[in-house]
C-alpha cells in the first residue's frame, strides 16, 4: 500500500527583519564616555486607517504589515466581526493610508465620538461598547503547562528581533503550546497585538487553543483586545493593572505576568496552570534579552 505523501510543515513565524533598512535608521551620537558611534534607532511613521470613506484613526507605527494592522485594529475595536465582511484592503505607500472596504456600507461617526483614552501607547484607544461586547464573554477554559511557558520564553528571547537590534519597541507573539507561530513588533504594544489579530483574520486561524505573549503591560485594553480575539491565555514580561486583572477574571482569561527566566506570576486562571516543570532547572534569563523599559 502506497503511503500518502505528508504535507510539508508550514512555518508561520513572521517577524520583522532587524536588518531591514526601512525599519531602523543609523544615527551618529556619543555615549557616556564621550566616544562617538553610530546607533540603530527605530523608524516611526504615521499610518491612517480608513473604513470605507470614513477616517478612523492615525497610528504611529514602524510601517510593516499595514494591512494586518488595519484589519486587526478594526476587528479589536468591534468595527469588523469577520473577514467575510471585507471586500478589499488597499495600502497607499505615498499617502501612508490603508483603506478597508466592506461588502456593505458602514457608519461609525457616532461611535468615533465615544472614544476612551487608555493607558496605552500608539493605538491606546478603545470605544465604550467594547466593554459591552466582552461583558458576557467567557473564554475557553484552556490549560497551560509551565514547561510551555519556559520554552516559549526561551525561544522568543532568542529570536532575532528589532528589539535586540535597536530597542525602544514592543513585541507580541501568537503561540501554540510551546511553539511561537507569528512574531510582530511595533512602537506600541497595541499595534503589535492588532497585527496579530489581522494576520489571524486573513489566515482564518482559530484562537481557542492559542497563547498570546506580549512584552507590554497587562492593562485593561490589552486584556480587552485578547478577549475580543477569543484567545484564552495572555502572558507578558511586564506587570499588571488592577482593572486588567478584574476583566481577566470576568471573562475567564488566564493572565500570567512578569514572565522572565524561571519567574512568573499568575493572577487569573490559576486553576488552569499545570506545574509540570521544576523552576530550579530553568536557567536565568541572559542580560542581553532583558527589556529594561518594560519593567
Amino acid at each position: 500500500m502506497r503511503k500518502k505523501p505528508q504535507k510539508p510543515r508550514v512555518n508561520y513565524l513572521i517577524a520583522p527583519n532587524p536588518q531591514a533598512p526601512d525599519l531602523t535608521r543609523q544615527v551618529e551620537g556619543i555615549d557616556h564616555t564621550g566616544r562617538r558611534g553610530t546607533y540603530a534607532v527605530i523608524e516611526e511613521r504615521p499610518l491612517t486607517i480608513f473604513l470605507n470613506a470614513t477616517e478612523i484613526v492615525t497610528a504611529m507605527t514602524i510601517g510593516d504589515y499595514p494591512e494586518f494592522l488595519a484589519l486587526g485594529f478594526l476587528f479589536n475595536q468591534g468595527m469588523l466581526s469577520d473577514v467575510s465582511e471585507v471586500s478589499a484592503v488597499s495600502f497607499d505607500h505615498e499617502l501612508e493610508t490603508v483603506v478597508v472596504r466592506t461588502t456593505s456600507q458602514t457608519d461609525y461617526e457616532e461611535k468615533l465620538g465615544k472614544r476612551i483614552r487608555t493607558s496605552g501607547c500608539a493605538l491606546g484607544t478603545v470605544f465604550e461598547d467594547m466593554f459591552d461586547l466582552v461583558a458576557t464573554r467567557r473564554l475557553p477554559a484552556a490549560s497551560v503547562r509551565t514547561s510551555w511557558l519556559y520554552e516559549l520564553s526561551r525561544k522568543i528571547n532568542q529570536t532575532p528581533s528589532l528589539y535586540l537590534a535597536a530597542g525602544a519597541i514592543h513585541g507580541t507573539v501568537l503561540c501554540h503550546r510551546d511553539s511561537p507561530l507569528v512574531y510582530m513588533e511595533d512602537v506600541g504594544r497595541h499595534n503589535a497585538v492588532d497585527k496579530i489579530a489581522g494576520w489571524m483574520m486573513s489566515n482564518n486561524v482559530k484562537p481557542e487553543d492559542k497563547i498570546l505573549y506580549t512584552t507590554g503591560r497587562l492593562t485593561s485594553e490589552m486584556v480587552l483586545k485578547t478577549a475580543m480575539m477569543n484567545i484564552p491565555i495572555l502572558v507578558s514580561r511586564s506587570g499588571f493593572t488592577a482593572w486588567g486583572v478584574q476583566i481577566s477574571r470576568q471573562v475567564n482569561l488566564t493572565l500570567i505576568g512578569r514572565m522572565r527566566g524561571r519567574r512568573y506570576i499568575c493572577l487569573s486562571g490559576q486553576d488552569r496552570l499545570i506545574a509540570d516543570s521544576d523552576p530550579k532547572g530553568v536557567p536565568e534569563e541572559h542580560s542581553r534579552h532583558q527589556r529594561r523599559g518594560s519593567r
